[in-house]
């Protein structure tokens, strides 16, 4: 017999192709009736496919009686209820190993597109400044400037790896010292005040929202680049518009925001803004091998084997 597994979001063509033949899919993302259909089959469910965004709570939970797993295809589970998940004893994996390196490679491309004003040249060239004004003002080397990584998690360690050999000093700020084999600072002001650029990189959800405060943007200083590839959620985005406005903050290159794919247009007209549309894992690789992840975590619990990305939800 195969597995059932409830599908609460869709996938990639090839990992749904995989999902049909190796489980009873149950489709609560087609269903019309959900509450219905989740009478109907959610007894029977012993595996969960989800994103991060989509809610999974203990009002769920307890229509799922036989749930042994849920494999997240995405690297954050921000609507998950992790506590109810932990009580429940069922097991949770995301694509974190799947993303890594292309959110690192994003974080690097924002935060050189950020020091060295990219935008900003290349409209000098479509608007004809170049022409009439001369060459585009001289910008800042990049090699050698002090990096901070707020969160050092998967992809904060690849961030880290990326940026040590583009030649930036690496420390970082986590909730408790990684030994990842960079300086760790404990206070996040203090590592913004020691940085040049500060990337935001922890998870998403209530322990982390508004972590990035005005104090710790302003501690950056007018010279420095915020650099966000996390969510929206873990930065004050009015004290961030506020900081950018004044000049309290150099620039910010942002792949989140607060309200998307929504932006708050204030924050939009700065020119001191690189902006991308939450893309930092958009591409086409990278989402196949995010959503192969998904069934090969299922594959590895109804096998008996262990998991290939688990989530540890006993971490403080």
């Amino acid at each position: 017999m195969k597995p059932d597994v409830l599908m609460l979001s869709p996938t990639r063509p090839d990992a749904q192709a995989r999902l049909e033949q190796q489980f009873t899919l149950h489709r609560l993302d087609l269903a019309d009736d959900k509450p219905a259909f989740l009478a109907r089959h959610g007894a029977a469910c012993r595996g969960m496919v989800a994103m991060g965004h989509t809610s999974v709570d203990a009002a769920l939970l307890d229509q799922l009686p036989a749930l042994e797993i849920i494999s997240c295809g995405s690297a954050g589970y921000d609507a998950f209820d992790v506590d109810a998940i932990a009580r429940r004893g069922v097991a949770l994996t995301n694509a974190s190993p799947a993303l890594a390196q292309e959110v690192a490679d994003m974080a690097l491309l924002l935060a050189q597109m950020g020091w060295r004003n990219v935008v900003a040249a290349d409209a000098w060239v479509r608007n004809g400044d170049w022409a009439r004004k001369g060459a585009f003002p001289l910008q800042r080397s990049f090699r050698g400037r002090r990096l901070g990584i707020v969160g050092m998690g998967t992809i904060g360690h690849k961030i880290a790896e990326l940026a040590s050999q583009q030649g930036l000093q690496v420390a970082y700020w986590n909730r408790r010292d990684k030994d990842a084999g960079y300086p760790f600072q404990p206070d996040l002001e203090q590592l913004a005040q020691d940085s040049d650029i500060l990337i935001a990189i922890v998870a998403g959800g209530p322990d982390t929202q508004g972590l990035i405060s005005d104090r710790v943007l302003r501690a950056l200083g007018p010279d420095g680049l915020f650099v966000n590839v996390a969510r929206g959620s873990v930065v004050d985005e009015p004290a961030l518009i506020a900081a950018l406005q004044d000049g309290g903050l150099g620039a910010a290159a942002l792949d989140v925001f607060w309200s998307e794919p929504d932006p708050d247009p204030r924050l939009t007209a700065l020119p001191n803004v690189t902006l991308s549309p939450h893309q930092g894992s958009g591409t086409v690789q990278t989402r196949d091998a995010m959503a192969s992840l998904i069934v090969d975590n299922l594959q590895a619990h109804f096998a008996g084997q262990p998991l290939i990305s688990p989530v540890d939800l006993t971490r403080p």
